[in-house]
């Protein structure tokens, strides 16, 4: 489907405005109800990628738009000089539903899941060692600590020399971890559900294990729960099934239903190892950015929207894993990876879009679907109803470019 007018008029603004770290976006979207968008050309998409996992109430919902501007007309921005009722209640709540009772714990505030990330990079050097090991196929973010973790090396090479000592390991092996983590281990880093990478779930045994590992040796067991926390997985954390306590939890994306937030906790002793003049922020804790994460933690409350993710996830896997060509279906609750054969996943997303299903390609063979929380089981049949003639629109194109 060609673009229409208005698009191609501000895409090519955009080309001429905007630095060309993306390229030439998708789409120039204009507004948003619910999990539909429409373009400055008028047309409707249905949104199964949820800004990457961070709309999580879907756009425009009554309960964060009523927060967010009752917040701006009372107080906008404090810096951090000073504190507000809503970074403090955010902080409590947080700790509440992420952290077991038993635990002391502590909330740093920050606008993205890079620097969630790089708080914790910090926490883990303050344990005076600097070895990090971390995950095969792991993305933490693109700031220069946070890139030094990600695993992909067309990320990380123009930008090398990066900081520190890391040392990456296969998602999910035990014996690797332990092969790797010796006394100058600062901390391992592992995404329970990696996102990036496709959508690969770490099974409870493997989080167990590394729990054991860090503590024998003294690191600090760090989760990365950007991508797969607020209630996405069916759980607060993904990593809450297994029972496995961390040091260090960081969470962004869905924090706050789109607007930037960050938030780096400290579990036991990793709570207090950033003291005065060791980190900062201007705009982290930003009140009007804590009242819209808490409108989500209420809404995901009083929603029942944790208890949703699991059964709206279950219906999307079984859906689309009808179609033969698509060889595995992964993950948990509303973040759904899947492998396909014989379809190329970049053009499987542009007969999507074509369709208006806006989705994601992880990779060559692989699509992720990171639908809002809210989606209705109407949603989830309509896509699946649509799924195989949007493969089949898929390997038409390929054919008529091979011909």
């Amino acid at each position: 489907m060609s673009a229409g007018p208005a698009t191609t008029s501000y895409l090519d603004r955009y080309e001429a405005a905007v630095m060309n770290t993306f390229g030439r976006p998708k789409l120039v979207l204009e507004r948003g109800e619910g999990i539909r968008v429409w373009d400055v050309d008028g047309r409707e998409y249905v949104d199964f990628l949820g800004g990457i996992a961070v709309n999580t109430l879907g756009h425009a919902h009554p309960a964060l738009v009523a927060a967010v501007t009752d917040q701006l007309a009372t107080l906008g921005h404090v810096s951090n000089f000073f504190t507000t009722r809503p970074q403090v209640e955010l902080a409590e709540r947080l700790l509440t539903v992420m952290t077991p009772p038993e635990v002391d714990a502590r909330v740093f505030f920050c606008n993205s899941g890079a620097e969630a990330n790089e708080a914790a990079l910090k926490i883990t050097r303050r344990t005076g060692r600097t070895h990090i090991v971390a995950m095969e196929d792991a993305f933490h973010g693109r700031t220069f600590g946070s890139l030094s973790l990600t695993s992909k090396a067309a990320y990380r090479e123009p930008f090398e020399p990066l900081p520190g000592e890391v040392t990456w390991v296969p998602y999910g092996d035990v014996d690797a971890v332990a092969a790797a983590v010796t006394e100058a281990t600062a901390a391992v880093v592992i995404e329970p559900l990696q996102g990036e990478a496709g959508v690969n779930v770490a099974s409870a045994e493997f989080l167990t294990a590394v729990r054991t590992v860090t503590t024998e040796r003294g690191a600090l067991l760090w989760f990365d729960e950007v991508q797969s926390g607020m209630g996405r997985t069916g759980h607060w954390l993904a990593s809450h099934p297994s029972g496995v306590v961390p040091d260090i939890v960081t969470l962004a994306k869905g924090l706050a239903g789109g607007v930037p937030i960050g938030a780096c906790l400290g579990l036991g002793a990793a709570a207090a190892l950033l003291q005065p003049g060791q980190h900062g922020t201007t705009f982290g804790g930003n009140p009007v950015a804590c009242a819209a994460a808490l409108a989500v933690i209420d809404t995901i409350e009083t929603d029942g929207l944790i208890e949703r993710a699991v059964l709206a996830g279950g219906r999307l896997r079984a859906g689309i894993a009808q179609d033969d060509r698509v060889v595995e279906v992964r993950g948990e609750g509303v973040l759904v990876g899947l492998t396909l054969e014989g379809v190329e996943a970049p053009r499987v997303v542009a007969a999507a879009q074509d369709a208006g299903w806006i989705i994601n390609a992880t990779g060559p063979d692989r699509i992720r679907f990171a639908p809002p929380l809210i989606v209705s089981d109407t949603d989830i049949d309509e896509l699946v109803q649509a799924w195989p003639g949007i493969l089949d629109a898929a390997v038409a194109m390929a054919a008529e470019s091979a011909s």
